[in-house]
């Protein structure tokens, strides 16, 4: 493979610019060790300038959240036509809306928690009654975008309407949208997937114990010893299997490429049908507590061949034809 120049794009106007900042780092320092340049660039206003300027072949987008993770950025390198690492406009559009996701999660028939949805505006109190008595009263509030835990609640059924009005209006602050689901307790598991050559392959899939919370919330994720992660998972073969392959299929079911991260909660160890699916991240964290190198590294591949695998399949995609445009009658 020849040594194009490689754009490493992290930060942006997202709740998670400090943990995308991170994961570009330690990206740009993973292919700088694979004797490629690398440089990290921030995403902003200025960024189309400089991907044309610095004549990069090929994008890492190690972003997170908004404008990154969403398809803006993936928009964006399309009418560059730059080759990039990770999934296309629609997946990552659909993958960030967990709505939206869960919508096609569902149409492929994959197990996932009773949920609804409400928007700004909604009356909230009016409907709670109904909403829990419909989800059952211990609830998960979302944000219907971002991610990183950021502006999530988890109730249980003893919690009273105040506090579950309290904790919509917090997943309000990031979101016009909120995502209410049937909580359901249990392990929390994720399980990447990678693609290599022509098939997508699940890794060892990860059970996640917060050290520094009640789940796996923002400080869990990124404080050092915020949690606890075993893998492979401890679990009976059966439910290693069933994991990875709903995570392929979730994968799949949006149109991911390359590489994603997909998260469960699992109800009991030695039962494969009390696996529920969650979400599916397209773009996961690549610090140095983040569960995708891990089970890369768990896998046999070490963090520098991950990243440069990756860039080599984006380099390897057939670039996007022109098509000739009829003239006009």
């Amino acid at each position: 493979m020849s040594t194009p120049r490689v754009a490493v794009v992290a930060g942006g106007p997202s709740t998670e610019a400090e943990v995308s900042r991170t994961s570009g780092r330690a990206v740009t320092k993973a292919l700088t060790e694979a004797g490629l340049f690398a440089e990290q660039l921030e995403l902003d206003a200025e960024l189309p300038a400089r991907l044309v300027a610095g004549g990069f072949g090929v994008v890492f987008p190690a972003t997170h959240g908004a404008l990154g993770e969403d398809g803006g950025l993936q928009g964006l390198l399309e009418v560059l036509d730059l080759p990039y690492v990770g999934s296309g406009v629609l997946a990552s559009a659909l993958a960030m809306s967990k709505p939206h996701a869960k919508a096609q999660f569902r149409h492929f028939g994959l197990p996932l928690a009773e949920d609804a949805v409400l928007r700004r505006g909604d009356d909230v109190a009016g409907t709670l009654g109904a909403l829990r008595s419909r989800l059952g009263g211990a609830l998960a509030i979302k944000p219907a975008s971002g991610g990183s835990a950021i502006g999530v609640a988890l109730l249980d059924a003893d919690a009273d309407d105040g506090a579950v009005q309290s904790a919509i209006e917090r997943a309000f602050e990031a979101d016009e949208a909120v995502l209410i689901e049937r909580c359901l307790r249990g392990h929390e598991v994720t399980c990447g997937v990678l693609e290599r050559d022509s098939s997508a392959v699940a890794l060892p899939p990860t059970l996640i114990t917060a050290k520094a919370g009640a789940f796996y919330d923002f400080t869990s994720k990124y404080r050092a010893g915020g949690s606890e992660h075993q893998c492979p998972a401890p679990f009976a073969p059966q439910v290693i299997g069933r994991v990875q392959a709903l995570a392929v299929a979730a994968h799949h079911a949006l149109g991911a490429r390359d590489l994603s991260r997909v998260d469960f909660v699992v109800g009991d160890g030695s039962d494969p049908d009390s696996v529920t699916l969650l979400e599916l991240n397209t773009l996961p964290g690549m610090t140095s507590t983040s569960l995708f190198p891990e089970a890369a590294a768990a896998a046999g591949i070490g963090f520098v061949e991950l990243c440069l695998g990756l860039v080599r399949r984006a380099l390897g995609r057939p670039r996007r034809a022109v098509p000739v445009a009829p003239a006009m009658p």
